[in-house]
């Protein structure tokens, strides 16, 4: 038996739970988690429902793995720009200004996948509400790293106070006007950052 084929049902297995996935996060972002049954997601990315089902043994698991996705897309991208200015936090919390006020922007840009799918399930036990909890929290712990960089006196309480800024970005973006996000979000973080100093 060749590589190939003995390598072809695990590609061709990770290519449907891709393709699945793919779909399925496309629409749980655009039209929300609750309105998105199974059967519209089979039928959107062209596979059998018990594949969907040997890949993901709930919808709760498939709603999971959106969410962890989009969590390591978010997360790459901040680690992207935070590696740039390793030795400038105040630089740092600039570019992420930058990059966080253009998604905001964009004329598609429906929210944070997190925050929206956590106002869908109130139940604090379900697997969707953990991973957007855990999202939460991993962004002001991250927030705390760059305070204590910039030296503030209580640098946990300017980290929750970011976070509720930039969370706040996430949710407001029918009230921004064109390119606007940016410049209020980091105007906003300097005044922040300047009062955590007195």
């Amino acid at each position: 038996m060749s590589k190939n084929t003995k390598n072809s049902p695990a590609t061709s297995g990770n290519e449907v739970r891709d393709r699945i996935l793919e779909t399925a996060s496309d629409l749980f972002y655009r039209r929300g988690v609750r309105a998105v049954g199974v059967d519209l997601v089979v039928e959107k990315s062209g596979v059998a429902k018990t594949s969907l089902y040997r890949h993901f043994g709930t919808k709760d698991d498939l709603v999971a793995a959106f969410l962890e996705r989009e969590d390591i897309d978010f997360w790459s991208t901040w680690d992207r720009v935070g590696e740039q200015h390793r030795d400038d936090a105040m630089a740092e919390l600039d570019a992420h200004c930058e990059w966080i006020g253009e998604r905001v922007g964009r004329q598609n840009y429906r929210g944070c996948p997190q925050i929206n799918t956590a106002a869908e399930f109130p139940e604090v036990d379900h697997p969707a509400r953990k991973v957007a909890e855990t999202h939460m929290r991993e962004m002001r712990r991250r927030l705390k790293v760059i305070a204590e960089k910039l030296a503030v006196v209580a640098p946990d309480k300017l980290a929750g106070q970011l976070a509720v800024l930039i969370n706040g970005a996430f949710v407001s973006m029918p009230l921004f006007e064109p390119g606007e996000a940016t410049v209020l979000l980091r105007d906003a973080v300097h005044a922040l950052v300047a009062a955590s100093r007195n």
